[in-house]
Formats: structure tokens, sequence, C-alpha cells
């Protein structure tokens, strides 16, 4: 008779596990997702990019074309610092550069740089900041001065800071070479010449002993000469500066921001 004693104990055999096998987390291929779709991401943004840009200059480019009348195939180039994209959402571009050579403005042509910062182009125009540079040669200049009544522009040439000018005067039948240099500079958007010194047949002499030799004669070569330029450039812009730099005269302009959205800053000014 076998006993629980005599008996050997066998262990009990183990529980089935009734759970199902736990999923092993794929975590690479999300990871790989994640990647192609931020790659997808920035590419679009790019190619989004590049096209607004081309769009913006292209549209600047043919309305600086179209509102200065210049030729179909004048060069223009256009600078817009910055993304695009973001400014076109905002309605502000914040730092752009136009530029050009030979630009007809009226009756004379010179190279025109523009540079405008924080213009709004949707909306009401507030802020925002906008200058010209227009760079003229000598002939470019004569070309302007000669519309001023009377101004000697045959003899005028480039002595900077100063134009200079040669005349003559007479008294009693004698003639004397005068030569006068001009000091330009801007007033209410005109341009003054001032005499800054005088030479009487290659003498210096002071405009005081000049008009004490000719009297009321030597006026005619120690005036102020004005000239009048808002007939040639748009309302929205006035000068503020001018000087002579080498062999070319520079003259600086303030621009209203308003002249984007405004047609009557557009349109080109009158002299009174």
């Amino acid at each position: 008779m076998t006993t629980s004693e005599t008996q050997p104990t066998q262990p009990l055999p183990p529980a089935a596990d009734t759970r199902s096998p736990r999923k092993r987390r794929r975590v690479w291929p999300w990871i790989v997702a994640l990647v192609v779709v931020a790659g997808l991401a920035v590419g679009a943004w790019f190619a989004g990019e590049w096209i607004a840009r081309d769009v913006v200059t292209k549209t600047i480019r043919e309305q600086v074309i179209t509102q200065l009348a210049l030729p179909a195939d004048q060069q223009v180039d256009v600078v817009v610092k910055g993304a695009v994209l973001p400014q076109l959402i905002v309605g502000t571009l914040q730092d752009v550069t136009i530029a050009s050579d030979d630009v007809q403005l009226q009756s004379f042509a010179g190279d025109v740089t523009v540079h405008a910062q924080d213009i709004a182009i949707r909306g009401e125009s507030g802020g925002g900041t906008a200058t010209a540079t227009v760079v003229l040669d000598e002939e470019q200049l004569r070309t302007l001065l000669s519309t001023v009544q009377n101004f000697p522009v045959e003899s005028l040439g480039l002595a900077a800071p100063n134009l200079a000018f040669s005349s003559e005067l007479s008294l009693f039948g004698i003639t004397l070479p005068v030569g006068v240099a001009l000091t330009p500079s801007a007033a209410e958007g005109d341009i003054v010449l001032t005499p800054a010194s005088v030479q009487l047949a290659g003498t210096d002499i002071s405009a005081a002993d000049l008009k004490t030799r000719f009297g009321g004669l030597a006026d005619t070569v120690l005036r102020d000469w004005t000239v009048c330029i808002a007939q040639y450039i748009p309302a929205g812009a006035t000068l503020t500066a001018i000087e002579v730099t080498g062999d070319e005269v520079v003259a600086d302009l303030d621009i209203s921001p308003a002249i984007v959205t405004d047609p009557a800053l557009q349109e080109v000014g009158t002299c009174e």
C-alpha cells in the first residue's frame, strides 16, 4: 500500500498563459515617416518661396517699366531681402532695392536706384521709408540744365565739389572771360546753383570786386540758378540733397511710402 509518506510528490504542471503575446512597437518606421513628411514640407516651402520671389520681382520690374514708360527690354534689377512668403502674408515688404541705368526721366536720363523698407503692399500705407538716388554724368547734366533759360550750358563742366561754366563780360568795348564755380544744393525740392568762386581773365576775384568793375552786368554771372525738377519726377518724390562726386552728380530724394497706393503721387509733378 502506497501512502503519502512513501509516494513522491510531483510538481504541478505550469498553468497555461492565456494572455496574448505583447506586440513589439516598431519605432523606426515612424521616424522615417516623420523625416519624409518634414522633408516634403521643407521642399514645398522652398518651392513656394522661389515662386513667390520670382512673381514679386517680375511684378515690380513690370510696374517700373510701365510707370516710367521704359523700353520693354530695359534692365531693371530688383533685390528683395529676406524670405518673401512671410512678407506677403503680413502684407509688407521689408527691404527692396530697385536699380536701373540710363532711365529716361522726361527730358533727361540718369542712373536710378530706389531703396524701400517696410512698404505696405495692400491696405493702407502706414509707415515705411523709401529713398532714391539719381546719378547724372556731365552730358546728362547738360541735358537737364539746357531747360533753364539763359544758362550757359555749352560751357558747363564738373569740377568737384562744384559745377563750373565760363562766360564773358563786356565794358567799354573790352570783353573779358569770366569763369564761375557753382555749388549745388537742394532747397524746397529744387536744385539751387550758388556761385562759390569767380575768375576774371584767369585770375581769382571776389564777387564784390567783380560787381565794382562791371556793375549790374556782373549779376548775369553772379546770380543763383534755380532748377525745378518736379516736372521730371513723381509727385511723391522730393529732392533732399545733391552733390558733385568725381565726374558725376549725385542727387538724393525722399519718396512718400503712400506712392505705392496713391495714383496722384505716382503722377509727374509740376513746377509753379
